[in-house]
């Protein structure tokens, strides 16, 4: 990082350099003769340069998209994430198509219409057809990708009584996870991080009989197909909760409750048989098993073999070692998720044999 910085540094230091001796020379008294006008071949020059750039960026674009579409996420793994997913596409179908047709007739005309000494521009003092024209436009396309985006996320924060959605909490501390679930009641204890205290790490209030069911665990499990309500709370700085298979974020912030709701639709081990992610994972153990041949020459324990799976992590820089901050999510079978959830002591029980 230093020696970036010293790069970085003498770089700039040359360019502020170059900077100040046009600025004297342009100081200077100019000999007679001297013109700073564009001579015919300076405008031909910057017409075809303008026509080499924009092709440059049209062939940088499709060489990105083919070279690096394959590290986009795959099919939504949760019911809202296809709307969430088609209001993507239609925004950038729109970006891309208003982008490349505008770019194109900005270097067209500064190419087709370059300084001719023999040319003359026509001069117009204003034109309101022109000017009502592209301002009505992008207002009409602009209010329909808001109106469209408003009603996507509201569809997605709507949660009613009747989804009876099962209610759990993402805590955030630095640089970690937990989740409590409500226990049989679906109805999580009140908590205060002033009451955090030996195994009760996410200060319930034990006086809350809402509170005694609740099990806190460090690896989320989730039933397929029945809508999941997180409750979200933060211990420390601004975390965000972002499950990117989900197509799910919501920050966690200190002091208040934030929620977001969503229905997985695909479990751990189907998304684990998805084409893409088969190819990924055999990508990535490549990658891992030539680093372990190089590890096994120093003498270094090998990388283990990556198996996909779902991932809560943090979208905020909140610390040095925010990019450690995750926590495992298991879609599974309600009745394997039920299975799970037995295994698991609640808050009354960890306090008993804490005492």
């Amino acid at each position: 990082m230093t020696a970036f910085l010293v790069v970085l540094v003498i770089i700039l230091f040359g360019v502020a350099v170059w900077q100040m001796n046009r600025i004297f020379q342009m100081a200077r008294v100019k000999p007679t003769g001297f013109s700073e006008i564009a001579s015919a071949k300076d405008n031909n020059i910057n017409g075809y340069l303008m026509m080499g750039f924009v092709i440059f960026m049209y062939v940088l674009a499709f060489a990105s998209f083919a070279l690096w579409s394959d590290v986009l996420l795959p099919e939504s793994a949760s019911e809202h994430g296809v709307g969430t997913d088609n209001l993507m596409l239609v925004s950038m179908i729109i970006i891309f198509v208003v982008g490349i047709l505008t770019q194109w007739l900005l270097h067209y005309f500064a190419f087709v219409y370059r300084g001719n000494i023999v040319r003359r521009a026509t001069f117009f003092a204003d034109n309101d057809k022109l000017e009502f024209i592209w301002t009505i436009i992008p207002v009409i396309v602009l209010a329909g990708l808001i109106i469209y985006g408003l009603f996507t996320w509201t569809d997605i924060m709507n949660v009613s009584e009747d989804d009876d959605p099962l209610v759990v909490e993402l805590y955030a501390q630095q640089f970690n996870w937990r989740a409590r679930y409500s226990g049989e009641d679906n109805t999580l204890g009140e908590a205060n991080v002033r009451l955090i205290e030996g195994v009760n790490q996410l200060g319930v209030d034990a006086a809350d009989p809402n509170g005694k069911d609740d099990k806190i665990v460090t690896e989320l499990h989730l039933p397929v197909g029945r809508k999941v309500l997180f409750k979200m709370r933060s211990q420390d700085v601004l975390h965000s909760a972002y499950m990117p298979f989900f197509r799910a974020q919501m920050n966690c912030v200190p002091g208040m409750i934030t929620q977001f709701a969503f229905t997985p639709t695909i479990t751990t081990e189907e998304m684990r048989r998805n084409d893409k992610i088969v190819e990924k994972v055999r990508h990535i153990n490549e990658l891992r098993t030539a680093k372990s041949k190089e590890l096994a020459a120093a003498g270094e324990a090998p990388l283990d073999s990556y198996e996909f799976d779902y991932l809560l992590i943090c979208n905020k820089i909140c610390g040095s070692s925010h990019y450690n901050m995750q926590m495992k999510i298991v879609v599974e079978s309600e009745e394997e998720y039920q299975a799970w959830l037995k295994t698991q002591p609640t808050l009354a029980e960890q306090l008993s044999n804490e005492n």
